[in-house]
């Protein structure tokens, strides 16, 4: 089996490494790839987010299995590309990873399916933003709502940090088009886990959780990064609280 991964970070680093102990795998492509990536797979000089480029290249090398990492390509629709043109290819589809590439349609979502969530209220309007600041508890959260590489959200201790944040992703285009809208939403103080699952749309395969560091410096402190490392399984889920997620968050 040939299988091209789509990406260059570590997430895809770790999809080539797992991948490669496949048996049935008999030779693994990665699109852009990075140096470290290049002593298991043949690096492919295709960015990411060239859905046409990824494409000619694997009907060319007739993939046999594309696994894509970086959640821009699947937002703008690669799945949908390559199966409209015959190939398997692991992920969600563009309306599907409508989830991770829009906060304010994850927030509708969970709040349209009744998943617990923080209060929170989105803005296209940088005055309506800053005048509902004005009336929240403090610390608030302000996200943009794109696709920011993991930089994308503010934790602001004050209504001046706040405003800040606002006019920084909707004024000065810090994250690009991905700040033209907004979320602020209410601040949960508590330690953070993740809980991921596949799912075909009818079946729940839960994973083991994780939990990532994300704050730039020691003890939690600067600005979010796409992620300064994790580990996993996270010991705050128990199997309690694991159980919990899945029929409280996953399975509606």
């Amino acid at each position: 089996m040939k299988v091209l991964v789509v990406g260059g970070g570590g997430r895809e680093h770790a999809l080539v490494w797992k991948i490669a102990q496949s048996k049935g795998v008999s030779k693994i492509y990665c699109a852009p790839g990075n140096a470290g990536i290049s002593r298991q797979a043949s690096i492919v000089p295709i960015q990411a987010n060239d859905l046409n480029g990824l494409l000619e290249f694997a009907l060319k090398e007739k993939m046999d299995l594309t696994v894509v990492g970086p959640e821009d390509p699947l937002t703008k629709g690669i799945v949908d590309l390559f199966e409209s043109n015959g190939l398997s290819i692991f992920g969600p589809s563009g309306k599907a990873a409508q989830i991770e590439g829009s906060k304010a349609f994850a927030k509708e979502m969970m709040r349209r399916c009744g998943i617990p969530t923080s209060s929170y209220e989105t803005f296209k309007d940088r005055r309506k933003a800053v005048a509902y600041l004005k009336g929240q508890k403090l610390p608030i959260v302000v996200k943009a709502d794109g696709l920011a590489a993991g930089k994308g959200v503010m934790v602001c201790k004050t209504l001046e940090e706040g405003i800040q944040a606002v006019d920084q992703m909707m004024v000065d285009k810090a994250f690009g088009e991905a700040g033209s809208q907004v979320v602020i939403e209410e601040c949960l103080v508590g330690e953070e886990a993740s809980c991921l699952a596949f799912t075909d749309g009818k079946t729940i395969l839960s994973m083991a959780s994780c939990q990532d560091h994300k704050a730039i410096f020691d003890g939690d402190e600067g600005p979010n990064t796409g992620g300064m490392g994790a580990y996993s399984p996270a010991p705050v889920v128990t199997g309690v609280l694991h159980e919990k997620v899945m029929q409280e968050v996953l399975k509606p």
